[in-house]
Parts: structure tokens; sequence; C-alpha cells
């Protein structure tokens, strides 16, 4: 107890005095950097009004029309997700709004010829734990419930999936990160997705979402996973309409102003054709032609992510010396990702929290403790996300050297209440 005290004087000193840095940066999204976003401003300059904006079937480009897509697009978008080009949408710059739209599109309308969602007395799905943010906030907003599975190193524990979704017909969903999962960076192992494709749902109108939003995101040429396509798992166990899968550009590109795409089963293709058809007569088809012009094909994807590799992997080697610098002795851990945006930490239980908490006061903000859970609600109070990307790495060890003393502070203040 008292090598404790004495610790926690020396924390707080050194807290203090990083205080006394004022700093103010911001950890908080897993955001491109500046010098990310300058790779593709050229972009901006590959459409000008000599630019041929007719396609081939007469379509202009500036006027409506072709909701589904224009056709280069699409094909773009299907090498990228694996999948042919007339089982692929392209609409507008986010994916996130896709998913959206096609949860309320299930609450109204209803999917595989069954009731929709709305009309029954309760809507459940399931949400691998630790996981993103955003997909959660969809369905609290719907008031879906949110059923909380424990994620693995290798994905979903899918003991625990089969288990839920073959006696609860009430569960339509689950939502999967499948590759460089968000926060965790895990890609799911072929075992768990043909699990996924082939386990038995009392619910005949089940769906996969499957974000695959970190398809390309690697962090090295010559060491990266990657993650059996859902389409041949689904087909091989006769569940092809099962499953929605997702892609943007928005963090290959420009965030605000790239393109997301929907791949699913032809039938279900048609079907969300058919019902975004209602709501708009076209998409941003300059938009789609300038990706198109300056990414041209799937290699030039890859080569203008491993720009971007070059530029966070170094932020993430960083963090990841920092913890095991700092870190490694106090009881937390810490998952070391091939890919994606995020760096998963697992603090000692009730400290996540309490370590956002100094941090913010010290003039470094995070992710809110809680918010990789359902509710927001991390019954440990242990799971932090840090997101590298955004800060200069210059900004970014000082965020660290914030982040290290915090967590130690708060992990010696949860061993001084829990031994009082």
């Amino acid at each position: 107890h008292e090598e404790l005290l004495a610790k926690q004087r020396e924390l707080e000193t050194a807290y203090k005095r990083l205080q006394e840095k004022h700093l103010s940066l911001n950890m908080a999204r897993g955001k491109p950097s500046n010098e990310q976003l300058a790779l593709s401003y050229k972009m901006l300059d590959v459409v000008t009004s000599e630019t041929n904006l007719i396609l081939e079937d007469g379509t202009h480009c500036a006027n409506y029309g072709m909701s589904e897509g224009i056709p280069a697009a699409r094909a773009l978008m299907g090498e990228i997700m694996q999948h042919p080009y007339d089982q692929v949408l392209v609409m507008g710059n986010s994916s996130l709004n896709i998913m959206y739209d096609l949860i309320v599109s299930g609450m109204l309308l209803g999917y595989d010829g069954q009731r929709p969602w709305a009309q029954l007395d309760a809507i459940k799905w399931l949400c691998p734990v630790p996981g993103y943010d955003r997909h959660f906030r969809i369905l609290e907003t719907l008031g879906i419930e949110m059923i909380p599975t424990t994620m693995t190193e290798h994905g979903p524990d899918m003991d625990e999936v089969e288990r839920l979704v073959a006696t609860d017909e009430n569960i339509k969903g689950i939502w999967c990160v499948p590759q460089y999962s968000n926060p965790t960076g895990i890609t799911y192992s072929d075992e768990t997705v043909l699990r996924l494709a082939a386990m038995k749902t009392a619910a005949p109108d089940f769906k996969i979402f499957w974000d695959n939003a970190y398809c390309v995101h690697h962090l090295y040429e010559s060491n990266q996973d990657h993650v059996l396509n859902i389409a041949i798992a689904c087909a091989q166990a006769e569940t092809k309409n099962r499953y929605f899968a997702f892609a943007s550009t928005s963090k290959v590109t420009l965030p605000g102003n790239g393109i997301a795409a929907v791949a699913a089963s032809k039938r279900n293709i048609d079907l969300i054709a058919k019902r975004i058809g209602v709501e708009t007569v076209g998409y941003d088809k300059i938009n789609q032609l300038r990706h198109v012009l300056f990414l041209k094909d799937k290699q030039g994807v890859e080569a203008l992510m491993m720009q971007h590799a070059r530029i966070i992997a170094p932020k993430f080697e960083l963090v990841i010396n920092m913890l095991n610098e700092h870190l490694r002795d106090t009881g937390a851990s810490w998952q070391v990702p091939k890919g994606g945006y995020f760096i998963n930490f697992e603090g000692v239980f009730c400290t996540a929290k309490r370590t956002v908490e100094l941090c913010k006061n010290a003039g470094v903000t995070l992710t809110d403790a809680g918010a990789t859970w359902p509710y927001g609600n991390d019954p440990h109070d242990s799971n932090i996300r840090i997101a590298p990307t955004l800060p200069p790495i210059e900004e970014l060890q000082d965020a660290m050297e914030v982040f290290v003393v915090c967590n130690k502070l708060a992990t010696v203040e949860t061993l001084l209440k829990t031994n009082a």
C-alpha cells in the first residue's frame, strides 16, 4: 500500500508537468492525416469541362439517372470487393449510410418474403465486442436490442453465435468487420467465415452485415492478412442471400468525398436497386467517374494504399513501442495489427473511463471509454480504442506520453481503492 501511494505521488507530479504543456491533441476518431489527404488531391483535377461525361449508353454523368452507379465504378468496387460488377451497387460517399438504409429497409419492408421487422414484438442484433460505435448507434436509434458477443483472435466466438441464432427468430443480423476489425485489428479465420455462412438460424431472413471497411488497408506490403470471400462461403453453404457486404474509398481517397458500395447476391442487389430507385434518381456520377479516372483499377488502389502505409505504419509502431516500453508490466494488454486504423487497448478493470478523463484534462482527446460496447456500457470499464493516424508523428509522441502516464495513474488509483 505504501509503495502504491509513493507511485501515485510520483505519477501525479509527472501528470502536472504534462498539463503544463497545454496540449490540444485529438485521437478520438480514425481520421486520415493531412499528409494522407494530400495523396488524393490530384483526383480533384481529373474531371474538367473538357472531360467526356457521356457514358456508352448515353447517360450523362452531370444529369439524372443510373442510380445503381456507373458501370466503371461498379467494376472498380467489384474488383476491390471480389464480386462481379452486376452484384455491386455504387451509391454516395458513405458505406455507413448504406448500412443504415438497409436496416431501415428491413424495418419497414422486410427481406426474403418475411414480415417487416418493425411489425415484430422484438428485434435483436448480435454485436461482437469490442466493436464499432457507429454500428451500435444505428441499432440503438432504431430501437433494436443489441446482444454483445465475444470476439476471439479468430473473429466472433462462433459457438456462442451459433447457439444464439439457432433458437431465437428475433435475432435478425450480426455486425462483422472481418478484416483488420475495428477496433481489435484481427482478421476472421476461414473457419469463422465458413461457419457464419453455414450456421442454422431460426430467422429465415437473418442477415450478415459484412462491413469490410479495411479490405485494402494494409500497413505493410509483405505482411498482410486477407479474409475469405463471404460470397464464396455463402454460395458453398447454399445461403447466398444471407449477407450484405460493404466497402468505400473513405480512407483511400478523401473521406468526405469518396464512393461507397454494397455487394450481395444478384437477387438482393436487384431488390436494393429497386428500393433505392424510390429515394433517388442518381448519386454523384461525376465523383464516381473521378474515382475511376484517378484510381483506374485494383492495382491503382493498392499502389495508393502503400503510400498511405508509409505514412501511418511508423505511427502504429510508435504507439506499440510506447505501450511495450511503459505499460508491459501493468496488467494491460493490446493487439499489434497488420492493418486498419486502430490499436485496441485493454487496461486493468475499472481504469478506462479514468484514463480517458485524465487524458482529456491534459489536452489529449480519445474515443469515449465504453464506445466500443453497445449502449456505451463496457462492463469491465477496461477497453480503449487508440486512433493514431491523424496527429503528426511528433504530436503523437506527446499524446502517447500523456496516455501512458494517465493509464498508470488510473491503474494505481484503482489498486489503492481495491486494497483500501
